[in-house]
C-alpha cells in the first residue's frame, strides 16, 4: 500500500459557515413552508437540514505532527498531514487500527468520556475512553518490559530496552498490519532475543559475536553502544514494512537472572581477586629485584645466595600480605 497526501488547503472555516448558512436557510424554509402548508417548502427545508446535519461530520481538525487517514466506501483514498481544519467527504471514516492500544509508551493518551463517571448496575465505575482517530507522527519511545533470555553460554540474564520510533508511512501502518503498535512490541521482543542469544554476559574466551569466525571480546555489558546498534537495524529490518521508523534502541536494564545471580556474582568477586593478587604478585617481586640490584650497585653489603633468599622471602611476605608488617628485631644469628 503506497501512501497518497491530500494536499489540499485547509478549507474548514469556509466550509462550516456554508453548512450553518444552510441550516439556517433550511430552518426558515422549513417554518415558511409549515406556516403556509406548502409540501414542496417543507420538504426542501428538511432535506436542507438533513444535508447540513450530515455535513457536520466532514469537518475534520489536524492538529501538528499528527496525520489523518481516510477511507470511503472501504476504500484508501488519502492522508491529510498538514495542520489545519478541514472539509471531507462527510462519508469518509478516519482510520486508525491502534486507538485502543495501550502499551505503556509515549503517546498513549486518551481523552475520557463524559460518561466516564457513571456507575454500572453493579455499582462499579464505568470508565469509558476516547481515542484519537488521528495517528500521532511525533517521536515516540516504547519501553517493553523486561525478558529472561539465555546469553550465548547459556546463562539466563534479564534485559530491557527502551526504543525511540515513528510513523513515517501511514498507509503501511494501518493498512499492512493488523495493529501497528503491538506489531512494534512484538518485533522488538524478538529482535532482542535473537541478539542477546549472540552475546556473553561479560567476555569470554572463544567467543566469536561477529561472526567473522574468530573470538573478540564482545560482550552485553562491554559492548552496549555496539548491542544496542545491531537490535535498532534488526528492528527496522523487521517493521519496515509497517510505515515505521527505529530512531535509536537503548538498553536499559541488564542483570543476571535471580536464580543464577548469587553464583555468578561470587565468580566475579574471585575473578577480580585473582586480578588483584597478580598485580599485587607484580609489584612485590619488582620491588624485591630493584631492591637486590640496588645493594648490589651501591656494595653496602656481600649477600650470599641463602640471606638474599631470607630477603626475598621476606619482603614478599610483607609486600603481599593482607595486613601490615610488625617489626620484629632479630638479637640472634642468622645460623
Amino acid at each position: 500500500m503506497t501512501e497518497k497526501l491530500i494536499n489540499s488547503k485547509p478549507n474548514g472555516v469556509v466550509a462550516l459557515i456554508l453548512i450553518e448558512l444552510a441550516l439556517v436557510l433550511g430552518i426558515f424554509i422549513f417554518v415558511i413552508g409549515a406556516g403556509s402548508e406548502n409540501i414542496f417548502g417543507i420538504i426542501i427545508g428538511l432535506l436542507l437540514i438533513l444535508i447540513s446535519v450530515l455535513a457536520h461530520a466532514g469537518l475534520k481538525v489536524v492538529k501538528p505532527q499528527e496525520a489523518l487517514v481516510l477511507t470511503l466506501f472501504g476504500n484508501y483514498t488519502g492522508t491529510i498531514k498538514e495542520p489545519g481544519f478541514y472539509f471531507v467527504n462527510p462519508f469518509s471514516i478516519a482510520v486508525n487500527p491502534a486507538i485502543h492500544t495501550r502499551l505503556g509508551q509515549s503517546g498513549d493518551v486518551s481523552t475520557k468520556s463524559p460518561f466516564s463517571g457513571m456507575k454500572s448496575s453493579n455499582g462499579n465505575d464505568v470508565n469509558i475512553e476516547i481515542g484519537k482517530k488521528q495517528i500521532s507522527l511525533k517521536v515516540m519511545t516504547l519501553s517493553n518490559s523486561r525478558q529472561k533470555i539465555n546469553d550465548c553460554l547459556g546463562n539466563p540474564v534479564e534485559i530491557g530496552i527502551a526504543v525511540t520510533w515513528r510513523v513515517v508511512d501511514t498507509a503501511k501502518a494501518v493498512f499492512n498490519v493488523d495493529n501497528y503498535k503491538e506489531y512494534l512490541s512484538l518485533q522488538c521482543d524478538s529482535a532482542l532475543r535473537n541478539i542477546v542469544r549472540i552475546y556473553p554476559y561479560d567476555v569470554s574466551p572463544n567467543v566469536d559475536t561477529t561472526g567473522d569466525g574468530q573470538a573478540d571480546e564482545g560482550s552485553l555489558r562491554g559492548s552496549s553502544e555496539i548491542v544496542a546498534k545491531r537490535i535498532r537495524e534488526e528492528i527496522q529490518s523487521r517493521v519496515e514494512d509497517a510505515g515505521l521508523e527505529i530512531l535509536e534502541a537503548r538498553i536499559t536494564y541488564l542483570a543476571y537472572a535471580p536464580e543464577i545471580a548469587a553464583v555468578m556474582l561470587q565468580r566475579q568477586q574471585a575473578s577480580a581477586i585473582i586480578d588483584a593478587r597478580k598485580m599485587i604478585v607484580d609489584g612485590a617481586v619488582g620491588m624485591v629485584e630493584m631492591a637486590l640490584e640496588r645493594l648490589n650497585e651501591g656494595e653496602l653489603v656481600e649477600l650470599d645466595e641463602e640471606r638474599k633468599a631470607a630477603m626475598v622471602s621476606n619482603l614478599l611476605v610483607v609486600l603481599c600480605g593482607n595486613h601490615d608488617a610488625q617489626p620484629i628485631v632479630n638479637t640472634g644469628s642468622l645460623y
